[in-house]
């Protein structure tokens, strides 16, 4: 085992404590680093959730770990297993009103937006995606909402100036959480436009995840719909 894999020491029993397990954020870590973790979740035949990865990172990933790892290029996931830690408490009549709902503002966020789809699926929650509904074309997201109001939470995906969060929180009774996307140019550049203005809002029921952190925002849906832990059968 290399020296800087030696400091790593990974919190297995997280999501015996707080209902989410740990998720390894890639970005930074290096492939010896990735590959140890990985090797440990075989072991104890553990599934894993890997966000932020490069592609050339996961394809050497890929190739030593074959068919037990799976990567979503959009999202930049990668899944170690298939078993799904979280399902739903809810009485067996209610599994419907579970789905979550996403609302993006433009195809820049579909990036964004798949890791937060892929992080759902990877905790037992199921979406729903409505993408491209910014209101610079207000009437593409006033149609949808019929749809959106039947979602028990919404999560909102918007960079430039982020008007979409007041926008859809003024509109369901559901809670919104706003993820502000590194989207945009000039005072938007780096999604901290976006992110003051959902600070900023007006709107009641607004929750505000940081800017680009898909990852975050689908771990506090599953919260706010009373997903608890369950061991896979």
């Amino acid at each position: 085992m290399a020296d800087d894999d030696q400091s790593i020491r990974f919190d297995w029993q997280r999501r015996a404590r707080t209902g989410i397990p740990e998720v390894v954020f890639g970005q930074g870590k290096s492939l010896s680093q990735l590959v140890a973790i990985i090797e440990q979740s075989v072991v104890r035949n553990e599934s894993l959730f890997i966000t932020r990865l490069t592609e050339e990172k996961a394809e050497d990933l890929v190739e030593q770990f074959g068919e037990a790892v799976t990567y979503h290029e959009l999202a930049r996931c990668m899944r170690v297993g298939s078993k799904r830690h979280i399902v739903h408490a809810l009485p067996d009549e209610n599994l419907e009103s579970a789905r979550v709902g996403i609302v993006s503002a433009g195809t820049s966020d579909l990036p964004l937006v798949a890791e937060i789809q892929q992080t759902l699926e990877y905790l037992g929650a199921d979406s729903d995606c409505y993408n491209d509904v910014g209101v610079a074309g207000l009437w593409r997201l006033t149609e949808l909402r019929d749809q959106l109001a039947r979602y028990p939470v919404l999560i909102a995906v918007a960079g430039m100036e982020g008007a979409l969060f007041s926008v859809l929180a003024g509109l369901v009774q559901a809670p919104v959480i706003a993820v502000p996307s590194a989207v945009g140019y000039g005072v938007s550049e780096g999604g901290h436009a976006a992110l003051g203005s959902a600070l900023s809002s007006c709107a009641p029921g607004l929750a505000v995840v940081n800017i680009d952190n898909g990852f975050g925002a689908a771990a506090l849906a599953v919260k706010m719909l009373g997903i608890r832990r369950i061991e896979p059968a």
